[in-house]
């Protein structure tokens, strides 16, 4: 708890001094104590409502047991297994399977996936992942990611709108401030934020909330096969807001980002490979342990009902079982 949030000071500090130097590019010693007094209150209300913002950046809408009930199920018996209080539930209309979970608590916690995840993975799978975000939840990870994804947003706004006053001429003269190169300088700035967004947030986090998920599900292997799957297809499909918000990337269980152009600069995920070797690990250690994980996911031909959120030492709802043929998704 502590470390948590001496990083997450620490990650405010750094993104704020970055803010308040982009403010002195725009109107120097006056725009400089403007952009620090913004971002003192940025970081307040981010603090509170960092959630909200980022929920809505993606465009996340909220769903229950009456739009989504296999969806809503599925999280509310994973979190019932990881002992914490039933977090929202939201689904992004995005073909790009991915998730992520936000909440600067457990009492305020919340898991949002794509309708690609929904779509593509198998119940078993999409289990893996919502377990890694709900590890993400009790580690307390989330408040780290949600108010650096607010305010690296931030940063990345004010390079864009520094980007149009240049355009236009807006900083032909030194009116106070530091001209067009300090502009130019400043425009720079947005994508070494998101690096710094990148650093601060370890992928020793995500190493952790892979392990306590795979611990949760029941499974390593239904995690390390949504995470094959989740990698593949993002290559192929790309997901517009992320693109457009690179600072945010960093929340979700695989990066979103296709990579073209400058967007390789903004990888914050371990690789994949590593982390799918770091799960089989794990599921031998379990297994030497004399743990039963059961089957393969269904993508992986055939499952068992031995283990997870359906076993019979689970938490379950009545006729929540795995299907046992393939079926693709916790919802339907």
């Amino acid at each position: 708890m502590p470390m948590n949030y001496a990083k997450t000071a620490a990650l405010l500090a750094a993104l704020t001094a970055i803010f308040v130097a982009m403010g002195a590019a725009i109107g120097g010693q006056g725009g400089m104590v403007v952009a620090f007094v913004v971002a003192l209150g940025m970081n307040l209300f981010s603090f509170w409502n960092s959630d909200k913002m980022v929920l809505k950046m993606f465009g996340a809408q909220e769903v229950d047991e009456r739009t989504a009930p296999e969806y809503y199920g599925l999280v509310r018996d994973l979190a019932r297994r990881a002992e914490l209080p039933m977090p929202r539930v939201f689904v992004m209309q995005n073909p790009q399977p991915n998730a992520f979970a936000t909440g600067r608590s457990p009492e305020r916690g919340a898991v949002a996936a794509t309708t690609g995840l929904l779509d593509m993975l198998s119940r078993e799978e999409a289990a893996g992942v919502i377990a890694h975000e709900l590890a993400h939840i009790k580690n307390r990870d989330t408040l780290t990611m949600t108010i650096a994804a607010t305010i690296g947003g931030a940063i990345s706004m004010l390079a864009q709108y520094l980007q149009f006053g240049a355009m236009f001429g807006g900083h032909r003269d030194d009116r106070g401030g530091v001209g067009m190169i300090g502009a130019i300088l400043a425009m720079l700035v947005a994508p070494f934020a998101a690096m710094l967004v990148q650093m601060a947030i370890s992928r020793s986090r995500e190493y952790s909330a892979d392990r306590m998920g795979a611990l949760i599900c029941g499974n390593p292997h239904w995690l390390s096969s949504a995470l094959l799957k989740i990698e593949n297809a993002a290559r192929r499909i790309p997901n517009e807001e992320a693109e457009e918000i690179p600072a945010a990337a960093h929340m979700f269980i695989i990066n979103p980002l296709n990579g073209h152009g400058m967007d390789n600069l903004f990888s914050t995920h371990p690789n994949t490979a590593n982390r799918v070797a770091a799960l089989d690990a794990l599921a031998q250690e379990l297994t030497q342990a004399g743990v039963n994980l059961g089957g393969a996911p269904a993508s992986r031909g055939g499952v068992s009902d031995a283990s997870g959120p359906w076993s019979d030492n689970a938490p379950s709802r009545s006729g929540d079982g795995p299907s046992g043929g393939g079926s693709s998704g916790p919802w339907g």
